[in-house]
């Protein structure tokens, strides 16, 4: 799946590339890409229904165009024709669009619209809302997570929910140990595709309460064995150290990735091991046949980004710009990812790189392959935020202008 993302992402501007050079030829005039306007804008309520009418057109450009006008659109108007799309329009996708634009808009009125959702049949709807109350947690809402705990099994909705709990569970509180208890239990228990997720969100969330039940994967050889000792990493707790240690000399090679981001993260050596993680990316650049090693390298190095190490991600800008596939695809994923989860840093080592042009295409491609709809969303919202607020003619607003066009938002 992801590579056929990968490829339709490709066509798709190799496609816009030669409908510009045609414009070009034949006019001579125009920018590339349309300015920005300068604050939200006003439109008819005819021309904002029929925006979100074509949220879910099966043609790419027109269902982005009508994305966009939605976007630009005063909350004032966009807000309430958005809730309405979400609770009755006819068309499920477009319902599910509706959704996830309303949050790029920060009204309270969307909290009221996500708690309806959780009782959807439409999977789409109840993903978007788990993840909403995983970024805005809600104590009145535990025991109906906890209660979906037990018989949510979408594939790609379970995963949402877990983090929703595991956020909420990172409050402390003592009404939080059920939940702490059941996510827990959810560690050794499971397919290992939801397992992994479990323990991702656990150490995501710094859940130290999860410390011995994800330490007890980690000494288990087998495919949960990097996320649980990436996750001991998150979680802090430098007792996993003798254990990690342990893992560098015992564990198969396309796992070291994850065990050097560990280590990394517990604040230990982590030079050497962000060293060790680029060298073996470069490696598997040159040497086809190690893509299990290139996945893990360029998902290590994304942990360590997201934690803040900028060195991280400028070393997966250096390999992944010259670089073709295979290796291209999970440094641009890598790259999507510590953009997604630490905005304000990814914004920074863009306005510092002289090649920022070709990093934004790289950071395009991991963004089309990249699910999480909302968080995409969230930093839709934050980049047309940062837009408007900056000076005019100020080096932030040009980089906005240009982010905006090279992710088509």
């Amino acid at each position: 799946m992801v590579a056929r993302r990968q490829k339709r992402a490709r066509v798709v501007r190799v496609l816009c590339v030669l409908c510009l050079l045609c414009v070009l030829c034949v006019a001579c005039v125009g920018p590339a890409v349309a300015q920005e306007p300068n604050a939200p804008q006003s439109v008819s309520a005819a021309a904002l229904n029929a925006a979100i009418d074509k949220l879910g057109d099966l043609d790419y450009a027109t269902r982005t165009a009508a994305s966009r006008t939605v976007r630009r659109t005063a909350a004032s108007q966009a807000v309430p024709a958005l809730l309405r799309a979400v609770n009755e329009h006819t068309d499920g996708y477009v319902r599910y669009r509706a959704l996830v634009l309303l949050t790029g808009f920060s009204d309270p009125r969307a909290k009221d619209a996500m708690r309806e959702s959780l009782a959807s049949p439409n999977d789409r709807l109840r993903a978007v809302a788990y993840s909403f109350f995983e970024r805005n947690p809600d104590k009145s809402m535990l025991p109906q997570l906890v209660a979906a705990l037990n018989k949510e099994q979408a594939d790609f909705v379970r995963p949402a929910l877990v983090r929703a709990l595991a956020a909420a569970a990172a409050a402390g509180s003592e009404d939080t140990q059920p939940v702490r208890k059941a996510l827990v239990a959810e560690v050794g228990r499971g397919e290992d595709f939801f397992r992994s997720a479990v323990i991702e969100a656990l150490g995501d969330y710094k859940a130290a309460y999860a410390y011995d039940a994800i330490l007890a994967v980690a000494k288990l050889d087998g495919p949960l064995q990097d996320d649980a000792a990436l996750a001991l990493g998150k979680i802090g707790d430098k007792r996993a150290l003798e254990t990690l240690a342990a893992l560098q000399r015992s564990a198969p090679r396309q796992a070291q990735p994850s065990i050097a981001a560990a280590i990394c993260l517990l604040g230990i050596n982590c030079e050497t091991h962000e060293n060790f993680m680029v060298e073996s990316l470069k490696f598997a650049d040159r040497n086809i046949g190690f893509q299990e090693l290139l996945r893990a390298s360029a998902a290590g190095l994304a942990a360590v980004g997201v934690a803040g190490h900028e060195e991280a991600a400028d070393a997966l800008f250096d390999v992944g710009l010259p670089s073709r596939d295979p290796t291209r695809a999970p440094v641009a994923l890598a790259l999507g990812t510590i953009a997604l989860r630490n905005t304000p840093m990814m914004i920074k080592i863009l306005e510092k790189r002289a090649d920022r042009d070709q990093a934004l295409s790289l950071l395009a491609e991991g963004f089309d392959m990249l699910e999480e709809d909302l968080d995409k969303e969230r930093f839709f919202a934050f980049a047309r935020r940062t837009y408007w607020e900056s000076a005019d003619s100020s080096p932030r607003r040009a980089l906005m202008q240009t982010l905006i066009g090279k992710l088509d938002f």
